[in-house]
C-alpha cells in the first residue's frame, strides 16, 4: 500500500507523491544515458513496495532515498545508483551551506540566492540572527502590497514561483516600519548653496532606505564664474559632486545596500571637459556613474565636423565655441579608458516624455533606465522570462497573466509607499510611473535554441517586448477605468485614460536575478561555467543549468569538463562541445558590440522608459569600435549607452580566467552586465 504522507527533513508532514520519486530516478537515468522513463516509473513502484514492507507509520525523506538506492543496485543499475547517490550528496552539501547562513529554505533556492537573501533581505533580530525564511519574506511582501485577499494570493504565487520579483527596496522594506519601496529617484540641483545641500540631504534620506539617486548638475554655474553674494568665485559642478560622493560613502557604511548615483552634465556646459575627464584617476567619484547629456544639435555638429557653443547656465551667455568632434573624441576616449562617461540622448528622452507640460526631463536613475522629472520616483519589477516557456515555446498565456498581476503589484506600491520627502510623494502620485521589465532573456533564448547574436534573437526580443508593452498598457488602461487615470493625465501625451504615465522599463536586475536563478535583465550569459566567490575563502563552481541539463542529456557532461570551461567561461575552442551548442550558448565576450547595441535597441523600441544594458568590449579593442557603438545607439534611437572595456578598472566584480590555472570568478551579487565595481548591481 502506498504511503499517504511523508516527513520532510524539517519535520513537516506533507502528502506523499510517487511522481517525485520517479522524476528523481529519471534524472539519474538521463545523467548516465542508461534507460528511459518507463524504467523510472517501474522502479518507483518497487520503491513504494519496499517502503510498505519496512516502514510502519510515516516514512521520512531519507527512508525514501535509501530505498531508491537499494532498488537501483538490486536491479543492476549500479551506475544509475551512483549518479543518484552523487546527486543526494550534492543536495546535502547545499543544505549544509544554507545552514551555515542560518537560513531555513523551503523553496529550494540556490546557495548563492540564500546567501544574498541572508545578507540583504531576510529580517533579523537585534543580535543579527535571521528570523525569516524566503517563503515568509515573499508572504510579507505579498501581504503588504496587496489591497485585497485575491491579490495577496496572486502576488504570493507569482513571487514564490520566481516568475516576477520587485526591486530591492520593496524586497527589503515591504511590511516593515521603513516602508520605502521605490528604487529610482531624481533630485533637482539648482544654482545655489541652499539647493545643493538640500539635494545632499534628500539623497542621504533616499539612500538610507535603499533607493538610488540621479542628478543633473547642468544648472550649476561653471568653475571660476562670479558669485555675487560673496564676491567670490564658483567652484563648479565637479567640485560639488565630491560632496555627494562623500555623503554616499558615509551612508553606505551602515546600510544594507551601497548607495549609487547618476551624475549628468549637458554637453554645452562650460565645465564639460572637466566632467568628462573627472574619473581619469581611479577612486574619484566612486559612487557615481556619470553621463554626458548630448542633444541633436551636438550630434549634428559632430557629423558635420562643425563648432558648437558652450553656454553659462547662470545667464545663458555663450562662453565660447568649441569643435564638436574634439569633445566627442574625448568622450569616446574616456569611455574606452575608464568606462565613464556614458551618454544619454536627452532629446530622444524628451521626445518620449509622457508629461511634457509638467516639466522637462534632465536626469535618470543610476543605471539609466528611468528618465525622471525632478523629485520623481519609480518602482521597478522584472518578469523572469526563463519561466515563461512551455514545451519548448513561449507561453504567451502565462506571460499575459503575469504581466497583468505585475502591473497591479507595481501600481499598488505607489499607494502603500512611505515617501522620504513630500515633494517626491506629490509628483510620484501625480504621474504614477511604474517600470515593468524582464530578466532571464538569455536563459529563454538558450531554451529556445536561439543564439543571442542573431536576427532571430532580435525578432524574439521585439515580439516579447511588444507583447509586454501592449498587455501592460491594456492592464493600466483597465485599472484607469476602475480606479482613475493618473492625476496629470490631462497634461499628458495620452488620448485614452491610463493609470500610469509610464509602464515599462528594462532594469539591470543584479541581486533579484540571482534570487530568481536567471540571467540578468536582457544581458547575454557572462559565462557558461564559472567560480562564485560566495564568502571570503569560499568558492563554488556554478554551471548554467540549461547547459548542464543538455550536456547530461547528450552524454558529454563531466565535472572535469565544467572546470575546464570555467577557465575562460566560454565554449569557444573546446572540441568536446558540439558546434550547435557553441552557437547557442554564447557569452557576453563572444558577442560583438554591435549585437549588444542592436539588442538594446530592439527592447527600447517597445519600452516607455529606457533600457539598462552594458555594451561589453574585450580589453584589446580599438577605441574606434567604441565610437561605432555610440553612433549606432544614436542611429537606432536608444535613449542612452554605457560601455565597459574589460580590465579598464583595477577592481571588478567579474574576472576572466585564462588557459592556465585561473578561472572566471564572480562576486556574490554579480549576474551579468557591467563588470566594474562602480556599477550599482
Amino acid at each position: 500500500m502506498m504511503p499517504q504522507k511523508i516527513r520532510k527533513r524539517d519535520g513537516r508532514i506533507v502528502d506523499f507523491d510517487k511522481a517525485k520519486i520517479a522524476k528523481a530516478i529519471f534524472k539519474a537515468f538521463i545523467a548516465t544515458k542508461s534507460q528511459d522513463g518507463k524504467s523510472a516509473e517501474e522502479i518507483s513502484g518497487q520503491v513504494v513496495e519496499l517502503l510498505d514492507k519496512r516502514i510502519t507509520g510515516i516514512p521520512g525523506v531519507e527512508d525514501v532515498q535509501d530505498a531508491v538506492e537499494e532498488v537501483l543496485i538490486n536491479r543492476g543499475y549500479a551506475c544509475v545508483a551512483k549518479a543518484y547517490i552523487l546527486y543526494r550528496e550534492k543536495r546535502a552539501q547545499i543544505r549544509k551551506a544554507k545552514e551555515f547562513f542560518g537560513v531555513k529554505d523551503e523553496l529550494k533556492l540556490s546557495v548563492n540566492a540564500v546567501s544574498v537573501l541572508q545578507r540583504r533581505y531576510l529580517l533579523k533580530d537585534e543580535s543579527g540572527d535571521v528570523i525569516e525564511t524566503p517563503l515568509q519574506l515573499f508572504g510579507r511582501i505579498a501581504k503588504a502590497v496587496a489591497l485585497d485577499p485575491e491579490s495577496e494570493e496572486d502576488f504570493l504565487n507569482m513571487l514564490v514561483n520566481l516568475e516576477f520579483l520587485p526591486n530591492t527596496p520593496t524586497l527589503m522594506n515591504a511590511g516593515t516600519d521603513i516602508g520605502q519601496l521605490s528604487a529610482c529617484f531624481v533630485i533637482p540641483v539648482e544654482d545655489s548653496l541652499t539647493s545643493i545641500f538640500d539635494a545632499v540631504k534628500s539623497m542621504a534620506l533616499i539612500q538610507q532606505s535603499g533607493g538610488g539617486t540621479g542628478f543633473s548638475f547642468s544648472r550649476l554655474r561653471p568653475g571660476g564664474d562670479i558669485v555675487k553674494s560673496t564676491k567670490g568665485v564658483a567652484s563648479g559642478p565637479v567640485s560639488f559632486m565630491r560632496v555627494f560622493d562623500t555623503t554616499t560613502d558615509i551612508i553606505k557604511q551602515g546600510g544594507k545596500r551601497r548607495g549609487a548615483n547618476m551624475g549628468i552634465l549637458r554637453v554645452d556646459h562650460p565645465d564639460i571637459i572637466e566632467f568628462i575627464t573627472a574619473k581619469t584617476k581611479e577612486g574619484f567619484l566612486t559612487n557615481f556613474n556619470i553621463s554626458v547629456a548630448v542633444d541633436d544639435r551636438f550630434m549634428n555638429a559632430v557629423r558635420e565636423d562643425s563648432d558648437y557653443e558652450l553656454i553659462n547656465p547662470r545667464n545663458r551667455e555663450v562662453v565660447k565655441k568649441v569643435k564638436a568632434q574634439d569633445i566627442w573624441n574625448l568622450i569616446i576616449t574616456m569611455a574606452w579608458r575608464t568606462g565613464d562617461p556614458g551618454i544619454i540622448f536627452i532629446d530622444e528622452i524628451n521626445r518620449h516624455n509622457p508629461t511634457p507640460k509638467i516639466g522637462e526631463i534632465e536626469s535618470t536613475n543610476p543605471c539609466g533606465e528611468l528618465p525622471l522629472l525632478p523629485y520623481e520616483s519609480c518602482n521597478l519589477g522584472s518578469i523572469n522570462l526563463a519561466k515563461m516557456l512551455i514545451d519548448g515555446s513561449i507561453d504567451w498565456e502565462k506571460l499575459e497573466k503575469t504581466v497583468n498581476i505585475a502591473v497591479k503589484f507595481l501600481d499598488n506600491v505607489i499607494d502603500i509607499n512611505k515617501y522620504p520627502l513630500w515633494q517626491i510623494e506629490k509628483i510620484t502620485k501625480a504621474n504614477r510611473k511604474i517600470g515593468l521589465g524582464v530578466m532571464g532573456f538569455a536563459d529563454m533564448l538558450v531554451q529556445l535554441g536561439i543564439s543571442y547574436d542573431s536576427d532571430e534573437a532580435l525578432k524574439t526580443a521585439e515580439e516579447i517586448m511588444s507583447f509586454i508593452q501592449e498587455k501592460s498598457h491594456a492592464a493600466s488602461e483597465k485599472m484607469a477605468k476602475d480606479q482613475g487615470a493618473f492625476p496629470n493625465f490631462p497634461e499628458s501625451i495620452y488620448e485614452k485614460p491610463i493609470r500610469n504615465s509610464t509602464v515599462t522599463s528594462i532594469a539591470p536586475t543584479g541581486s533579484i536575478s540571482i534570487i530568481g536563478g536567471c540571467s540578468s535583465g536582457i544581458e547575454p550569459l557572462f559565462a557558461v561555467s564559472f567560480v562564485r566567490n560566495v564568502l571570503e575563502g569560499t568558492k563554488l563552481i556554478e554551471v548554467n543549468p540549461y547547459f548542464e541539463a543538455v550536456a547530461k542529456e547528450r552524454g558529454f557532461y563531466s565535472e572535469e569538463l565544467m572546470m575546464k570551461i570555467a577557465k575562460t567561461g566560454t565554449l569557444a575552442g573546446l572540441k568536446e562541445i558540439p558546434d550547435d551548442l557553441k552557437r547557442v550558448f554564447v557569452t557576453a565576450f563572444d558577442i560583438t558590440p554591435q549585437w549588444h547595441v542592436k539588442m538594446q535597441a530592439a527592447f527600447q523600441k517597445y519600452c516607455d522608459n529606457a533600457v539598462s544594458k552594458t555594451i561589453n568590449f574585450p580589453n584589446d579593442v580599438d577605441f574606434k569600435e567604441v565610437e561605432k557603438a555610440f553612433m549606432l545607439a544614436y542611429k537606432l534611437k536608444c535613449k542612452g549607452i554605457t560601455v565597459y572595456r574589460y580590465g579598464s578598472k583595477s577592481l571588478q566584480v567579474l574576472y576572466l580566467g585564462d588557459a592556465t590555472d585561473k578561472y572566471v570568478s564572480a562576486d556574490p551579487e554579480y549576474s551579468g552586465g557591467c563588470a566594474a565595481r562602480v556599477c550599482p548591481v
